[in-house]
């Protein structure tokens, strides 16, 4: 098995240098003529045309920040990028490469991949709209009635024995973020176990019950046991949230959105679909075979955040 070849990182790094190399000599050059009719061409590799739209194909291509340089400094950069290129695309042609059946496998896999990307995004362009987003917004959050919200910290341990050490130092007066700090196991142990503010549907019911019981500055009387481990909490603050305004969430909508049009969008291709299904050897499935194998099961997801749902 060969090992992959894949271009340096600092290429593009290179090309950004350039640019701004370029950029003082460029802006002082004439303007670049009114662009011809047609497609010219702009070079040649082993007798394959370059044209001026694969240049412009190009630009679409970089960093947000190089595409507004001048085209009288780009255009010239990026030839010389689409010639080295096409004259290693030529040499690996002489080399009989794309002939070689592991390459033309990826290749069809990187076809297959476009063409997926390709209809996807036409099939979901008209329906995640910013009418959209907004609808969903007056639908499921405008409108949604205020919350009570808290800002707790804790202490999370493996045992109740360590936990009731931890609430033990804190009662007897030590400061509970250099407790948390110290003794927890939790991956905000570093912020002195701090959650931020947190709605009670946020949080696994066991540790929810528990914060939402005390008022601003308490800490639990006892260790709050929960699936992640014993927890001892304090509240720092409580507050009446609104719901959120639409700025604030809009991004997230999107993403459910998209999220759910993509899925259904490859449910009708799988409805349109003629579709036969094998066993791993080949065969023809038996009529006691499942027709739909179930999938592997997934291995349980880290929580982001421990008790966080």
């Amino acid at each position: 098995m060969t090992q992959r070849f894949r271009p340096a990182p600092n290429l593009r790094a290179g090309f950004a240098l350039a640019v701004a190399l370029c950029a003082a000599t460029a802006l002082q050059a004439q303007p670049v003529p009114a662009t011809p009719p047609g497609d010219p061409v702009v070079a040649r590799v082993d007798g394959e045309p370059i044209l001026l739209s694969d240049l412009a194909a190009a630009t679409r291509d970089l960093p947000e920040e190089l595409r507004g340089a001048p085209t009288q400094m780009l255009y010239p950069l990026l030839l010389d990028q689409i010639i080295a290129g096409r004259a290693v695309t030529a040499a690996a042609r002489r080399a009989g490469l794309d002939r070689d059946e592991e390459v033309r496998a990826r290749i069809r896999r990187a076809e297959e991949q476009e063409l997926q990307q390709a209809w996807l995004t036409r099939e979901i362009a008209s329906r995640v709209t910013d009418a959209a987003i907004r609808a969903r917004y007056d639908r499921d959050v405008a409108n949604r009635p205020a919350e009570d919200e808290v800002r707790a910290r804790h202490i999370l341990v493996p045992t109740e024995s360590e936990a009731r050490a931890a609430l033990a130092e804190v009662r007897g007066g030590a400061d509970f973020t250099e407790v948390a700090q110290r003794r927890s196991t939790g991956p905000g142990a570093r912020e002195g176990g701090d959650l931020g503010f947190f709605r009670r549907g946020d949080m696994v019911p066991e540790f929810a019950e528990a914060a939402f019981t005390l008022q601003a500055g308490q800490i639990s009387e006892n260790p709050v046991r929960s699936p992640f481990g014993w927890h001892v909490i304090k509240v720092e603050d409580r507050r009446r949230a609104a719901a959120p305004p639409f700025e604030e969430v809009s991004s997230a909508i999107r993403q459910q959105l998209l999220e759910a049009e993509v899925s259904a969008a490859v449910e009708r291709a799988r409805g349109e679909a003629r579709i036969e299904r094998f066993n791993l050897d080949g065969s023809a499935p038996r009529p006691t075979d499942s027709a739909e194998p179930p999938a592997p099961a997934a291995p349980p997801a880290r929580p982001a955040a421990p008790i966080r749902r």
